[in-house]
């Protein structure tokens, strides 16, 4: 049965993968690298400051650092247990595959996937009732962990337990941080 998901898993890369085109290739790099989401990051500490004050505002952005540190650092942990070869790495379809970069580090989960969910979430919470556009952060998400299956370094299935990972340690976070919040700032 897990042989068939694997199957199936790489089977839906190559056809996702083959998608890509040259001309699209320079977006997609761009995409991928996340010193070009510095715009959004800055946006966000922004608000953080902007809504939160500078008490309340730098808490939040600390918690903020450490929380994508975590984020990290849970899916090196998970891809040490787990050791999936990257698609790009793997013999039985690489030479399928269009690459434009090599990672040599494990596929299973993917951090990208797993942080800009984690970030994301967080965000959306801490703002959606005070910005109604806040909801458009999940571009972020979508387009960067996407953009590991176009590369060909990570599977379907890094993508999407990544994203859930993510969900769930954002949605935790957000809750410990509002829980923190009030009995720092209330006491």
């Amino acid at each position: 049965m897990f042989d068939i998901l694997i199957e199936k898993d790489k089977q839906f890369l190559i056809y996702l993968n083959s998608l890509g085109s040259e001309q699209w290739d320079p977006f997609w790099l761009f995409i991928t690298n996340q010193f070009n989401w510095a715009p959004l990051f800055l946006l966000i500490i922004f608000l953080i400051f902007k809504k939160y004050g500078w008490k309340k505002g730098g808490f939040i952005f600390l918690f903020v650092i450490l929380l994508v540190a975590f984020s990290d650092q849970f899916t090196n942990m998970i891809r040490g247990i787990f050791e999936r070869l990257r698609p790009n790495n793997d013999t039985s379809i690489n030479e399928v595959l269009r690459t434009l970069i090599t990672p040599q580090s494990y596929s299973f989960t993917s951090g990208h996937a797993t942080t800009s969910m984690v970030f994301s979430v967080f965000s959306y919470l801490l703002f959606k009732d005070s910005y109604k556009y806040i909801k458009f952060i999940f571009i972020f998400p979508i387009f960067f962990a996407y953009s590991r299956l176009y590369l060909g370094v990570h599977f379907p299935f890094d993508i999407l337990t990544g994203a859930t990972i993510g969900s769930i340690i954002g949605f935790s976070a957000f809750r410990l941080q509002r829980f923190l919040v009030k009995k720092i700032f209330t006491a």
